[in-house]
């Protein structure tokens, strides 16, 4: 009995699109974890110009011991912070990580956030702008976060901000507790 060769050709194709689809579609979906317990390493972190500005290491942007804890396309940070007064304060952040905008209030205004993962899930960007109004006026901040591990137990949060001076980036590090 004598083999069509198209159809040969044709199941083989089948045969090997069944075994290789599966690995394909899952490697899609093996994006970076975030979930867990952050603890600032200042030893670690570049806090660039936010010295003597009035941000200290730690503390504000890029800074500060926080829990994070993604599920599915959503990710959630809490962090606690010092207010003036010496009290503490509990800020939690939420942001969707498919490429919608994520809206975050707070004292000192709303926030509209876009995270994107980069092609190889490996990294993801939060891009953020603040309106804040005080004394009367408004003023929009913007920044950029690109969260990586650089090992399973290191967080790395680069933030690049642009101020009157040029683009100010900073490195913040954190160790998994």
């Amino acid at each position: 009995m004598k083999i069509n060769s198209n159809r040969l050709k044709v199941v083989t194709l089948l045969v090997m699109a069944a075994l290789f689809l599966p690995a394909v579609l899952m490697a899609q979906d093996s994006k970076t974890n975030f979930s867990g317990s952050w603890i600032y390493n200042a030893g670690k972190s570049n806090a660039g110009q936010t010295q003597g500005q009035g941000q200290r290491p730690g503390q504000g942007f890029g800074g500060g011991d926080f829990i994070a804890n993604q599920v599915e396309n959503n990710l959630t940070v809490e962090r606690k912070m010092r207010t003036p007064d010496g009290s503490e304060s509990t800020v939690i952040s939420k942001y969707t990580l498919d490429g919608k905008e994520s809206t975050n209030s707070s004292r000192g205004g709303d926030s509209k956030s876009v995270a994107t993962w980069s092609s190889d899930g490996k990294k993801l960007t939060i891009k953020t702008t603040r309106t804040m109004t005080r004394d009367g006026e408004s003023r929009t901040i913007t920044s950029t976060e690109l969260w990586s591990l650089t090992d399973p137990k290191t967080l790395q949060i680069e933030t690049t901000r642009p101020s009157p001076d040029g683009e100010r980036k900073t490195t913040a590090a954190y160790d998994k507790k």
